[in-house]
């Protein structure tokens, strides 16, 4: 990657650790885009989950040291490789990985993660587009197979990933249950798409979808979790005949018994952004276009942070409580 002399300011991770590892510099070179890269002048920038594993190095997969995190950028082309044909100087464009780290004032990605943002979302709506809505159309279509008339348990709604599933599903015809731990989160999954909303921090909630799906042998076809460690064993006892847990998240070991998915034939599949093909990519961005153009791709944008507060924002994405819609850093 060549660099030129110009700065910027940038998060900079140069150990594993606690969200005190997150340091913001001031002095960091801005990269120089090569062959098929462009430079995205960062407006905002998403904060997952998964980018506090990665700090923190319990993740499996390990980026060398020292580095900048973040992946869902949104913001304004500043210049491009020789090889990039398909954008330009200037372009409105969010992308769901970058080269160099989206926690910065400006971002590489390779041209093939980067896609046009509609003058219809803003950037903080751009920064939420990327992995929270690629990871909703891939647990639902590729690892759940999820069909119109189908029902499906966003066990875990109010967050971005959750609120985009909501989204998703009821634009596709699906029986949509969600849960949250608030009254504003229940209120927002309910104006996202779903049918109904259950309190996951009530002790008889599971009863309560139980009664709401009726029929014993008719309950959840396709449950999307995201946390696991907690409520896997629980999943188990909602599904239908044939029905499928997909794990979005988890954060921790899980006793299940596995008889439970034996009488119903019922199914556990993780799912992993990454593992997705560029075909597969190019799919789950044309859903999010029609989406966007009909209206119904609505990113909902949580807690925002400036860059200087990017530990904060790992403190809170943890440790909040009932979070709602996508936390985003401002630049």
């Amino acid at each position: 990657m060549a660099t030129g002399q110009k700065l910027m300011r940038a998060i900079r991770v140069f150990e594993f650790g606690g969200p005190e590892v997150l340091k913001l510099q001031s002095d960091v070179v801005v990269p120089v885009p090569q062959s098929h890269q462009v430079l995205i002048k960062v407006h905002a920038c998403g904060v997952n989950p998964v980018e506090t594993y990665i700090r923190s190095g319990a993740y499996s997969r390990k980026p060398a040291l020292p580095y900048t995190p973040g992946s869902d950028v949104a913001g304004i082309i500043e210049s491009v490789g020789d090889k990039v044909s398909a954008f330009k100087k200037g372009d409105r464009v969010f992308c769901y990985s970058t080269v160099s780290g989206g926690y910065a004032e400006f971002a590489l990605a390779a041209d093939d993660t980067i896609y046009p943002l509609p003058e219809t979302l803003n950037f903080r709506q751009g920064a939420a587009l990327g992995i929270p809505y690629f990871t909703a159309c891939r647990a639902l279509f590729h690892s759940a197979r999820a069909r119109a008339g189908e029902s499906v348990l966003v066990h875990g709604a109010s967050g971005g990933v959750g609120l985009a599933t909501c989204q998703i599903a009821r634009a596709h015809g699906l029986k949509v249950l969600g849960t949250a731990g608030s009254e504003e989160g229940k209120k927002l999954v309910l104006q996202n798409g779903a049918h109904e909303v259950f309190n996951h921090k009530e002790a008889n909630y599971i009863d309560k979808i139980k009664m709401s799906v009726g029929d014993k042998d008719k309950r959840v076809d396709v449950i999307i979790e995201m946390l696991a460690n907690e409520n896997l064993s629980n999943d188990l006892k909602l599904l239908s005949h044939g029905g499928r847990v997909v794990v979005v998240g988890c954060r921790g070991p899980i006793e299940i018994n596995p008889r439970d998915t034996m009488a119903k034939e019922t199914s556990i599949i993780g799912v992993s952004l990454s593992s997705s093909t560029k075909e597969e990519f190019q799919q789950f961005a044309g859903l999010l276009q029609a989406g966007i153009e009909k209206g119904w791709v609505k990113p909902v944008i949580g807690s925002e942070y400036p860059l200087e507060k990017a530990a904060q924002a790992h403190e809170d994405i943890i440790h909040g409580s009932g979070k709602t819609g996508k936390m985003i850093l401002l630049l």
